[in-house]
């Protein structure tokens, strides 16, 4: 998934960077990184850790300059090293380029074998390491030419930052998988994955970059061009960005998170009610705001049964599982007097492998419900993710080639209900603008020819 920020024309741009990221932390918590460009040199902070750890007042000092991006990281498979971090910069015919990348590749093997083959050496297992190689090996007289023919090289999900001298370039893929949003601030402008990192920098929202645009800004002029292949391509932005991954706050694929969840979760409610319930609980904190939704549309009493640890990560996005299976056990502690021998509704986002919400049933039935009826806001999660979210193999998804009746009994909840495909693309503003083959198996863009070597750990590094 990864969180990206760009900063032009400001001569605070490391900070304000510093802050972008500082919003968009939900979106990795591996590694973080910021470049920046002074006139004559560009200099670069990364390292693995949360935002706060990686930068202090000495470092963002040391990032000189006013134009600046940078880059949080989440990894969908492989191993977490320092060298995969980004921004990845290189320095080629005497001036820098640093890239940072939101979203997967999927002709990453092939483009691979083609550029070792003409010479080049990798640094990283990234996918992003290969933007870097086709820019070098492209014709850079005009920038507009330059990004269209090396853009156009590549296929899959990818909003896409680069910093090249005083000039910040950003793209979104004709799909539009990744949101990319724009800004402006004092004379300059903003890009950033949401709305969010927006809001925290006191930027005014502008606009969405479309799926298949680049812009080309430098100090404060920008242009914009589209891939030739936007105009023939639909879209198919990501639903779980609205679902799950994406700030509630934030505004993207033309709508607000919050708002569609909410949705979601009054969608659920007409779909499968539990009308004799006690109340409606949501599991913090990514099923609050469905729970919402849920509890309003039926009339039934809403309360917080659980309380969230806050120094606890996302467990969703840790890359291995015993890492999420302590998170989970030390991240949401369940009020026993709130919920002993009640009727319980807990509402949750999603079940992926199905182990996080076992134990979390566990404990609200330590903790005396008399029964629990769990609802999810979106369809069953059959197919692996390709794009950028760490969807595992088809395998290690509990609803692929199980019953709704056999989920539920492994859980351990008394009733198990899914929101239907129809009803989760129903309270979108455009029911067609989106992927949505992690539950239907219908991929958009043809996956990788090697399906098994790409989910495998270990292998090529996506971000």
């Amino acid at each position: 998934m990864c969180g990206i920020i760009g900063i032009s024309n400001h001569p605070e741009a490391s900070k304000l960077a510093y802050l972008g990221l500082y919003a968009l932390q939900h979106r990795g918590e591996e590694a973080a990184g910021i470049a920046t460009y002074d006139g004559h040199d560009v200099h670069l902070v990364k390292d693995r850790g949360l935002v706060v750890d990686v930068f202090d007042g000495n470092t963002l000092e040391s990032l000189k300059g006013s134009v600046a991006i940078a880059h949080t990281r989440y990894s969908t498979t492989g191993s977490s090293n320092k060298k995969n971090s980004q921004p990845f910069l290189v320095t080629h015919r005497n001036r820098g380029i640093a890239v940072a990348h939101n979203g997967n590749l999927t002709n990453t093997e092939a483009l691979y074998r083609k550029l070792e083959d003409e010479g080049s050496i990798f640094q990283t297992s990234m996918d992003s390491e290969i933007l870097v190689h086709l820019l070098a090996k492209t014709p850079n007289g005009d920038y507009k030419k330059w990004f269209t023919k090396v853009l156009s090289q590549l296929e899959g999900a990818y909003s896409v930052l680069f910093l090249i001298e005083d000039v910040i370039v950003g793209a979104r893929d004709p799909h539009g998988f990744r949101p990319l949003v724009l800004g402006k601030i004092d004379g300059g402008y903003i890009l950033a994955s949401e709305s969010c990192a927006l809001d925290l920098t006191k930027a005014e929202f502008v606009r969405e970059i479309e799926p298949g645009e680049i812009v080309i800004i430098k100090g404060n002029k920008l242009e914009s061009v589209f891939l030739p292949s936007a105009k023939k391509t639909s879209k198919a932005q990501c639903v779980f960005e609205n679902i799950y991954f994406a700030r509630p706050d934030s505004q993207i694929f033309d709508d607000n998170v919050y708002l569609v969840r909410k949705r979601l979760g009054a969608q659920l409610a007409k779909e499968a009610p539990v009308k004799n319930a006690d109340f409606v609980m949501p599991i913090p904190d990514s099923g609050v705001y469905a729970a919402l939704g849920y509890a309003q549309e039926l009339g039934l009493p809403y309360e917080v049964g659980m309380i969230r640890n806050h120094y606890i990560g996302r467990t969703f996005i840790q890359p291995a599982q015993f890492l999420r299976d302590f998170r989970v056990r030390v991240k949401l502690n369940p009020i026993a007097d709130v919920i002993k021998g009640k009727r319980v509704v807990l509402v949750e986002d999603s079940i992926v492998r199905g182990t996080t919400s076992r134990s979390r049933v566990m404990e609200v039935r330590r903790a005396g419900a008399k029964e629990i009826h769990m609802r999810i806001s979106c369809p069953p999660i059959k197919y692996p993710c390709f794009y950028g979210i760490d969807f595992p193999s088809s395998d290690e998804l509990i609803a692929y080639g199980k019953t709704v009746k056999q989920i539920a009994d492994f859980i351990g909840v008394d009733s198990l209900a899914y929101l239907s495909l129809e009803g989760m693309l129903g309270v979108m503003k455009d029911k067609n603008a989106f992927c949505h083959a992690c539950f239907t198996g219908k991929y958009p863009v043809q996956p990788p020819v090697n399906k098994s070597k790409y989910l495998l750990e270990g292998k090529r590094k996506r971000t």
